[in-house]
């Protein structure tokens, strides 16, 4: 495998980020705005950005698009209409720490998963990697005290979590089937698909719940969830997978409950713990040992 320009580690660093937001806010808003109402909002918003920008590019990657359309409706399914559709869900019932664990596996399941379709496999070294990495974003989640892990509750959340995990892990792995069009096209085009798909549920939860107002922390909410989590971490994901894979690309995931942590210190005024440094050094280890060209074995392309 060619060496790959240090700017995609960084784009990578961006999806955790503005998915550590998407974490917190999810649970903020619980209260104030139905799950698949936020979903589909969201990707609808989303949607209505990009298609001013993308449409003509859109148009002329339609031959590619229709040719492919079987796999850009399962990337759609799993990775836009279903997975942030759960995790919403998930967030009316279960806690953010609950979340961020079960997110924290989720580069165990890429691998698995790419085993599985692929026959990806990995070194030793890499699987203590990702142990180093998932160790790390647990101490962080925990706050240092396993006593904490003691007193977890599970709820109905959880499990729905889990297979949200479980499609999205999917939705990383089978970005390698995504046909060559331009990447604002793959883009609009997934998106429109989780749109659709949920739109239907949009009408049934508007039947069987109050209707949301529109308030400025809801309207806030709506608009960041539209722009970062959505259209630019979704063009440095697919793009840092589409170059190094998803099994590499996967590890950053644990840098989720980090920046979760990190924005609570920035904006509601938390400590830096010593708890945050030793999972900062566990997981930048678990990062570099399974990039580490010198260690891999067996010519594996992750």
């Amino acid at each position: 495998m060619k060496n790959k320009s240090p700017l995609i580690y960084l784009l990578l660093i961006l999806p955790p980020l503005f998915w550590a937001g998407n974490t917190v806010l999810a649970r903020g808003v619980a209260e104030l705005i139905p799950p698949v109402t936020m979903s589909f909002w969201r990707w609808l918003i989303a949607l209505t950005i990009l298609l001013p920008f993308t449409w003509k590019q859109t148009l002329r990657d339609w031959p590619k698009i229709k040719e492919y359309w079987k796999i850009i409706f399962l990337l759609g399914l799993f990775g836009i209409a279903s997975f942030n559709t759960l995790l919403y869900t998930a967030a009316h019932s279960t806690t953010a720490l609950n979340i961020a664990l079960t997110q924290s596996v989720m580069p165990v399941v890429i691998v698995l998963i790419s085993f599985f379709l692929f026959r990806d496999r990995i070194s030793r070294f890499q699987v203590f990697a990702i142990v180093l990495c998932m160790l790390g974003a647990g101490y962080i989640i925990i706050h240092g005290d396993f006593q904490r892990l003691l007193g977890l509750e599970f709820v109905v959340g959880d499990p729905l979590m889990l297979f949200a995990v479980c499609l999205y892990a999917l939705y990383s792995v089978l970005l390698r089937k995504r046909p060559a069009i331009h990447p604002m096209s793959f883009l609009t085009t997934t998106f429109a698909v989780g749109v659709v798909l949920l739109f239907p549920l949009y009408i049934w939860e508007g039947q069987t719940t109050p209707p949301f107002e529109l308030t400025q922390p809801v309207f806030f909410s709506l608009l960041y969830v539209a722009t970062c989590p959505s259209i630019l971490a979704y063009l440095c994901w697919n793009k840092g997978i589409h170059e190094i894979g998803a099994n590499r690309a996967g590890l950053y995931i644990n840098l989720i409950p980090l920046f979760t942590s990190l924005l609570a210190v920035v904006f509601l005024g938390e400590r830096f713990q010593c708890y945050h440094l030793v999972g900062i050094v566990l997981i930048v280890s678990g990062l570099l040992l399974f990039n580490l060209p010198l260690m891999r074995f067996g010519g594996m392309k992750a």
